[in-house]
């Protein structure tokens, strides 16, 4: 983890030099909650390996002239994503009507705004990571499925763009009709990626009968 922390501090420090937004720099200094952190910790960063791209307490405008803050944008050139660490306590379950109104419309107007939205419930960072990480790459995979290694052959770049938009495993089957290819066919390249470590078996033995992008 000493390679995160480095990083997390190198990327918060710069957030905060560039900002020119007194209101977000403020929130900055304050330092990042504890489930944005563990979030970052335990998932984006293991599953992503840097931070590029991201923007914590990112400011947004509602429809009333106020101001909103995300945990975490996540923009790459011109796209918006949006993600949030739903913590589990008095705040969760003691939800009254206004505020529960008031998180769906906040939903609501990131979603008319053009935001790809990504709530992550805190219990999961902890529960289920290997789950998180998995959704976070599909998540990515929205913005930049057209970013693969270059030296892929097409056939393989598609593969893993295809195993990017899923948020499940996908079978030799699936991904031959989505490649146009034959069962046989489709297998052998499932292989070569296996063997590069770009993909999993997510189940099956010997003949693996799904798989996943390997985390």
């Amino acid at each position: 983890m000493r390679r995160f922390e480095e990083e997390y501090e190198k990327w918060l420090m710069n957030q905060i030099s560039e900002e020119k937004n007194h209101r977000r720099r403020e929130l900055l200094e304050k330092g990042l909650g504890h489930g944005t952190i563990a979030f970052l910790r335990s998932i984006w960063f293991p599953a992503v390996g840097n931070l590029n791209n991201l923007y914590p307490e990112w400011e947004v405008r509602d429809f009333h002239s106020g101001y909103r803050y995300l945990d975490l944008a996540y923009m790459p050139g011109n796209s918006k994503g949006g993600i949030e660490i739903q913590g589990y306590g008095p705040h969760a379950r003691d939800l009254d009507v206004r505020r529960f109104k008031d998180l769906c419309r906040r939903h609501c107007l990131l979603a008319l705004d053009g935001w790809v939205f990504l709530p992550i419930a805190y219990l999961s960072i902890q529960d289920e990571p290997e789950e998180c990480q998995q959704l976070v790459l599909s998540f990515i995979g929205r913005f930049i499925s057209t970013d693969v290694p270059s030296h892929l052959p097409w056939l393989e770049a598609e593969t893993m763009r295809f195993a990017r938009r899923l948020l499940r495993p996908f079978t030799p089957i699936e991904l031959a009709h989505h490649l146009r290819i034959s069962d046989r066919h489709a297998r052998r390249i499932l292989q070569r990626m296996l063997d590069m470590n770009i993909l999993a078996i997510a189940s099956g033995n010997q003949r693996g009968r799904s798989y996943k992008l390997k985390i």
